[in-house]
C-alpha cells in the first residue's frame, strides 16, 4: 500500500471552516494522515475522532503581538518535528501563521483563504491593509484555494497572486450526515405544528444582518400571523438582536438558539431558510439548506448568486432591503408550487455539485500534484 500524504492543518476560525475540515477529513482517510493544528474554539475532542493528531494552540483571533509570536515559534516547531507532506493552512490568520511559520522549510504550502478578508465590510484603510498582506503572504505558498468562482475573481481583480497559483475548489457538505439527521421537534422547542418557520442558521454578526432578519419579521408577521421566526447560532450581536425583537413585541414568536451542534436538524423545520449577509466568500448554509429540502432566500452579493440561481433553486434579494426579504417570504408562502420547484431543484443541484466526497476527491488530487 502506498504511503499516506501527510498533511498538516492549521485552522484558527471555528463556524464554516471546522464544518469544512469535519467533512473533509471523514472522506480523506484512506489516502491522507490529516494532522489538525487548531484553536482553543475548536470541538477537538470531536476532531479526535475524525484526524490522525488533533494539537490545540491557544491562538488569539484578533491581532495579540505577544501571543501570535509565541503561536508562530510553536508552530514552525511542530512543522519541523512533524515534517508534514504538506502545510494546508485555513483562514487569514491561520494562513499568516502557517506561512510565516514555515519560511524556509521543505514542505509544500496550500493556503485557503474561506473568504477574503478585503472582502467584508470595513474602512478603505483596512481594506488595503489586508490586500497588501495577501499580496506578500502569497509568495510563500504554493497555492491558494478558491472556494467559489467569486473568490477567484476577487483575487485576480485585486492582483492577489499569478492566476496560475490559484484553484476553485467549491464547498462541499457531508450529505450523507445530514441525510440520516433526524428533525427537530417542534413541540419540544415551543413551536405549533400549523406554524410556517422562516430561519437562520449564523453567527449574530454584522456580516450576517440578523438586524435584516428581524426587520423583516416584523413585516412578514403583518402578513403571516402563524409564521414563527428560527434563529440557529449566537454571536457578539445577540443581545441587540433580542433588544430588537422586543422593541417589535414579537417575542412570543421567536427563538434563538444559541450555538447547536446540529443546525441541519432545526433546518428541517422550516419552511423557509434565510442567508442575508452583507458579505459571503461561501456561505456553506446554502447547500445545507438544499440538502434539507428547505426553500432559499439570500443576498446577492459576492459568491451567493454561483451557488443561488434567483427564481431556479431559491430567491435573491439585496442586502439590507428588509421590505424585499418580506415580499418573498411571502411569495413563497402564497405559492406552495414555487416552494416545491425551488426545492426539487436545489435537491438535484446540491448532489452533483456540492458533495462533501467530491472536496475531498479534489483536495486529494491537488496533493498528489503538489508533491
Amino acid at each position: 500500500m502506498d504511503k499516506k500524504i501527510r498533511v498538516l492543518h492549521v485552522a484558527e476560525a471555528a463556524g464554516g471552516v471546522e464544518r469544512y475540515l469535519e467533512t473533509l477529513f471523514k472522506y480523506s482517510k484512506d489516502q491522507v494522515e490529516n494532522i489538525l493544528v487548531c484553536s482553543q474554539n475548536y470541538d477537538y475532542k470531536k476532531f479526535k475522532t475524525l484526524a490522525d493528531r488533533v494539537i490545540v494552540l491557544r491562538m488569539a483571533h484578533d491581532i495579540d503581538l505577544s501571543s501570535d509570536i509565541k503561536v508562530e515559534r510553536t508552530l514552525r516547531r511542530i512543522i519541523k518535528q512533524l515534517k508534514p507532506d504538506i502545510v494546508y493552512a485555513h483562514s487569514s490568520k491561520a494562513g499568516a501563521f502557517a506561512r510565516i511559520a514555515d519560511l524556509g522549510l521543505k514542505n509544500k504550502v496550500i493556503y485557503n483563504p474561506h473568504g477574503w478578508a478585503f472582502n467584508m465590510q470595513q474602512s478603505a484603510k483596512k481594506k488595503e491593509m489586508y490586500k497588501w498582506v495577501e499580496k506578500i503572504l502569497a509568495h510563500f505558498c504554493d497555492e491558494i484555494v478558491c472556494i467559489s468562482d467569486a473568490e477567484k475573481e476577487s483575487a485576480l481583480r485585486e492582483k492577489i497572486c499569478k492566476p496560475s497559483k490559484l484553484q476553485v475548489i467549491y464547498n462541499g457538505i457531508d450529505l450523507e450526515e445530514i441525510e440520516k439527521t433526524a428533525p427537530m421537534s417542534r413541540a419540544k422547542l415551543g413551536i405549533s405544528e400549523d406554524a410556517f418557520v422562516v430561519g437562520m442558521v449564523g453567527r449574530l454578526s454584522k456580516q450576517k444582518a440578523p438586524d435584516t432578519f428581524v426587520k423583516a419579521a416584523k413585516l412578514i408577521k403583518e402578513k403571516i400571523p402563524n409564521a414563527f421566526f428560527l434563529m440557529v447560532g449566537d454571536g457578539e450581536l445577540r443581545d441587540q438582536t433580542e433588544e430588537l425583537i422586543n422593541q417589535y413585541d414579537l417575542g412570543s414568536s421567536f427563538l434563538i438558539t444559541g450555538w447547536v451542534d446540529n443546525p441541519t436538524a432545526y433546518m428541517k423545520i422550516m419552511d423557509v431558510g434565510m442567508l442575508l449577509s452583507r458579505w459571503e466568500g461561501f456561505g456553506l448554509v446554502l447547500p445545507e439548506y438544499m440538502a434539507c429540502g428547505v426553500p432559499i432566500i439570500a443576498t446577492n452579493v459576492d459568491a451567493i448568486p454561483n451557488i443561488v440561481k434567483d427564481g431556479i433553486n431559491g430567491m435573491l434579494v439585496d442586502k439590507d432591503d428588509y421590505h424585499e426579504v418580506a415580499d418573498a417570504v411571502d411569495g413563497l408562502f402564497e405559492q406552495p408550487d414555487l416552494r416545491f420547484s425551488l426545492v426539487k431543484t436545489a435537491s438535484n443541484i446540491v448532489k452533483t455539485k456540492f458533495d462533501g466526497k467530491r472536496v475531498a476527491q479534489n483536495s486529494e488530487q491537488l496533493y498528489k500534484e503538489l508533491i
